[in-house]
């Protein structure tokens, strides 16, 4: 689980400038890039010999304010912390998480005798009847899963007035973490983690749940090495029409990685939205780099409606084709043309990771350039799904591994008809 964010004042560190930066994004105070453009100068400025701390550049640049920062520090009522260590059947030890809308704490389960974790929302969100019906029914979701790579849910109820959400504790780290730390991932060590939540929401999906918010915020790793999905806070039954007719016409997810038909509030979505979303966690992964970026959420939002992607082998040069060819097929605008079940997701994940060529997404490419020819047409459609990316990018958008390939499998098509039609 994430260390609580450095207090305004204390000595930092890498480390805890990223929790810091952390935070301020977590709140909306900031976007990630302005987080790590004032992480930068911090590193330039000490390699001058001056030592700023993180905090006083947010505020010097006014990013934040010294009373966010503060607020920040201590996001929760003061009187969570004595409200939940008299919560029956736990032992409360310390916070080890903040974020805009809830804290998380570390407790031993006293009849078990194991550390969980708390989440316990703060007063001001204990008022308000839809983030409570919210939080109960993340608990209720996160129950009726069972498996190895989805954080468990253990307990939920209400004490003193506020509502906690009890649930398995995860000692380690985010993706997100990580990622702030390293910025890419390798292709094979990307792959161990997103082909564990590929079962994950195979999982899920066969239980009828659609996670609805993917991200590396939302994918815990454990000390050896396990993957787990995390917060089912926007979870929702399939089956549910009453709750798709009553968010039609909203946007549920976060803006980085959300899925086209969640951007336009479709009532119908279902689990192709997590393939869209598990496929731009994998780009972020690979390439150190969002699919979309913007300066508001409405225009990041936009342009996976819109804009094409462009190739993450474009950005990043050393990972396979296939790689870049399974992003691209989960990442379709057109859900119609991502992977039609997730248990093909990861069957090509799982090919890619051995050194094989993805089976459904070559295939879909295939079919397309068949269809192409078919038409008369002498240039094939571009890889994937929304197109080679820009001009600026310099690249015709197919590996010309690839396309020698497909070229010669639709040659030998291409003959058996002409031989068929001899006959």
């Amino acid at each position: 689980m994430a260390t609580e964010p450095t207090p305004v004042g204390q000595k930092s560190g890498p480390g805890m400038d990223t929790q810091l930066g952390k935070a301020v994004v977590d709140a909306r105070l900031a976007t990630a890039a302005e987080v790590a453009a004032c992480i930068a100068k911090r590193a330039k400025l000490k390699e001058a010999g001056r030592d700023i701390e993180l905090s006083e550049i947010l505020v010097k640049a006014g990013i934040v304010t010294a009373n966010q920062l503060k607020r920040l520090a201590n996001p929760a009522d003061d009187s969570i912390s004595s409200s939940l260590a008299q919560i029956p059947g736990y032992q409360v030890m310390q916070k080890i998480g903040a974020g805009a809308m809830a804290s998380v704490y570390k407790a031993k389960q006293l009849s078990l005798d194991r550390i969980v974790a708390i989440k316990i929302l703060p007063k001001r969100m204990s008022e308000d009847p839809e983030f409570v019906k919210r939080f109960y029914k993340e608990g209720r979701a996160a129950a009726r899963l069972n498996h190895n790579n989805i954080v468990q849910a253990i307990d939920v109820g209400e004490y003193g007035g506020f509502h906690y959400f009890v649930m398995e504790f995860v000692d380690g780290k985010t993706v997100y973490d990580e990622m702030a730390a390293r910025r890419a991932y390798g292709e094979a060590d990307a792959l161990k983690i997103i082909i564990q939540m590929a079962r994950a929401l195979e999982h899920a999906h066969a239980k009828g749940f659609i996670h609805r918010d993917v991200k590396p915020k939302n994918i815990m790793l454990t000390k050896d090495g396990t993957a787990k999905l995390a917060d089912m806070g926007l979870a929702r039954e399939a089956g549910d029409v009453a709750a798709a007719a009553a968010e039609k016409g909203r946007a549920y997810g976060t803006p980085y990685y959300i899925s086209p038909e969640q951007v336009r509030g479709v009532e119908d979505v279902d689990f192709r939205a997590d393939i869209y979303s598990l496929g731009a966690t994998l780009y972020h992964m690979v390439t150190g780099r969002v699919p979309f970026e913007g300066d508001t959420p409405t225009s990041i939002m936009h342009k996976h409606l819109k804009e094409p992607l462009v190739p993450p082998d474009h950005i990043n040069p050393s990972i396979s084709t296939g790689m870049a060819e399974v992003i691209e097929c989960a990442m379709a605008k057109d859900r119609a043309t991502r992977y039609q079940s997730t248990s093909d997701l990861l069957v090509d994940l799982e090919r890619v990771a051995r050194g094989e060529a993805p089976l459904q997404a070559r295939s879909g490419y295939s079919d397309k350039l068949l269809e192409n020819l078919a038409h008369g047409q002498d240039e094939p459609a571009p890889r994937g799904p929304g197109g080679p990316g820009d001009a600026a990018e310099g690249g015709s958008g197919t590996s010309p591994v690839l396309l020698g390939a497909v070229i010669a499998e639709a040659a030998v098509i291409l003959i058996l008809i002409i031989v068929l039609m001899m006959r």
